[in-house]
């Protein structure tokens, strides 16, 4: 089944972010809330899990200023002061890869989980390597970008050649494995197109179709960030590494 036919997410307005001058809201009341930043990739894949499964009128988000955090939320929210973070049975729970599959096991809305045996197996070896791949994007940023993230790439462009029923890492279903990489993904697409005029997609055929499906998926399109602020925080990145 095609994964735009399972996609029911619906267009919300979005409200503002939070930042050092903004009251906490209540914590522990009964509402569940995701707390969450419209830059952060880390964030955006719980975020593109929650619409996808059309949770947007049951989890409350509550976007974060990052530049400019509230106090309260370290220190009374989440002791790791960093997004996501959800707010759910009387008690705080972080890590986007954790979140993410916590939203689908705990929740209602389409699964984002195969069933598939060799799938399932194939999704944990994905989710093993989002580090190595989050790391190395960032560790790219003190040397040459291009040729330090080729190889990144190209494990995605080899994965999915692994299923030929569809186009996305598992094949014909769209799955939380999509989710995990594609904000990342996306932001070195924007940054290496419109400052260095690369295609990170050349001589990557699968990679290249699959980017194009992601484009697709509702749930994916309306927590894309800014191309203009994706930009700017990755000079940002950059003159950070390299100082």
């Amino acid at each position: 089944m095609a994964a735009t036919a399972l996609d029911k997410s619906v267009p919300e307005n979005l409200p503002p972010s939070l930042d050092a001058t903004s009251d906490q809201p209540p914590l522990f009341d009964g509402t569940i809330r995701l707390y969450t930043s419209y830059q952060c990739g880390f964030a955006q894949r719980v975020w593109i899990t929650r619409n996808y499964k059309g949770l947007q009128d049951i989890i409350k988000l509550v976007p974060l200023n990052l530049q400019n955090r509230p106090t309260w939320y370290g220190e009374k929210v989440y002791s790791a002061n960093k997004v996501p973070a959800l707010e759910h049975n009387g008690k705080i729970i972080g890590e986007s890869l954790d979140l993410a599959k916590y939203l689908d096991c705990n929740f209602e809305g389409p699964s984002l989980s195969p069933d598939d045996p060799a799938k399932k197996e194939f999704a944990e070896e994905l989710f093993a390597y989002t580090d190595k791949f989050v790391g190395t994007l960032f560790a790219s940023m003190k040397g040459d970008l291009i040729q330090e993230t080729a190889p990144v790439f190209n494990y995605l462009e080899n994965a999915l050649q692994k299923f030929d029923d569809g186009p996305f890492l598992l094949g014909g279903q769209f799955c939380l494995v999509d989710i995990v990489y594609i904000p990342f993904v996306d932001r070195v697409q924007i940054y290496f197109s419109e400052v260095m005029n690369h295609d990170i997609t050349t001589g990557r055929p699968k990679f290249a179709a699959w980017i194009q499906e992601m484009n697709k998926i509702e749930a994916y399109k309306q927590t894309k960030p800014d191309p203009v602020e994706v930009v700017e925080v990755f000079k940002k990145y950059l003159q950070q590494a390299r100082k």
